[in-house]
Parts: structure tokens; sequence; C-alpha cells
């Protein structure tokens, strides 16, 4: 009796980690780990050291090409943090395009109307090429344009 007791322990001891260590289902890795957009549940931060860690990789080589190409202090230490900053600013920048593009896509929606006479008035002002098909793409471009360069 007291043989299968330990042995149950055992079962239960060794069993329980590896059940807590795998992921709920569909709660694994995102698609793509490449992606600069932060997954679920992630930071921007996580997502850019996961990355960079993937880029270093193990060997010596993958280490020293990356304290070369990111390393910026004598004996390039601060690699990892520099390439961690680069790919936050970078995943920062591309959000702000994406929104600035969202919010001059409604606004230009919204600046068109829906009678014919506020959509022929829209081509008119913005469509650049013969049939102005065009304007709501040009619209979008102008507008998206001057809330990032602000």
């Amino acid at each position: 009796m007291a043989r299968a007791l330990i042995v149950i322990a055992a079962f239960l001891t060794l069993s329980v980690p590896a059940a807590l260590a795998a992921p709920p289902a569909g709660k694994g890795k995102p698609e793509s780990p490449g992606n600069s957009a932060a997954a679920p549940g992630q930071s921007l931060e996580q997502n850019a050291a996961k990355a960079c860690k993937a880029e270093r990789g193990t060997s010596a080589t993958t280490i020293a090409a990356f304290k070369s190409r990111y390393g910026t202090n004598a004996n390039k230490a601060n690699a990892f943090g520099k390439c961690v900053s680069g790919k936050v600013k970078k995943a920062e920048a591309a959000q702000a395009a994406e929104q600035a593009e969202e919010n001059a896509a409604k606004k230009c929606k919204a600046e068109r109307g829906t009678t014919d006479e506020t959509i022929a008035a829209f081509k008119l002002k913005y469509g650049t090429n013969a049939n102005k098909a065009n304007a709501f793409g040009k619209c979008v471009s102008k507008l998206a344009k001057a809330q990032t360069s602000s």
C-alpha cells in the first residue's frame, strides 16, 4: 500500500508541472513571430525582446554579428537593448501611421457624404485621374500625411 502511494505521488509530482507548462488550446505562440504587431496580451517591448533574442541566435558567430549590428558602445554590450528599443520605435511608428490612416479614412468618408451632389463635389476636389475615381484614396493619403507630419 505504501509503495502504491509513493508511485501515485511521484506520478502527480511529474505530471502537474507538465500540465501547467502546456499552453491552453489556441493560446500558443503567435502565428508569425517576426511581425512587429503586439500579440494579444503582450506589449510591444515583449514582442521586440523575443524578436531580438531570435535574431541574436545562440552561436558565437550570430551573437558577434548581432553585437556588431546593434552595439554602439566600446564592447558592443548594449546591442540587445538597442535592438529592442529600435524595434519598439518602429512598431510604435507603424501603429501611429495605421491610426492616422484609419482616422483619415473616416474623415474622408464623412466628407464624401452620401448624396450624388456631395460625391460629385468630393470627386472634383480630390480626384486626379480622368474619371476622378481615385478621389477617396487621394483624400486619405493627403489627410494621413498631414496627421503624421504634425
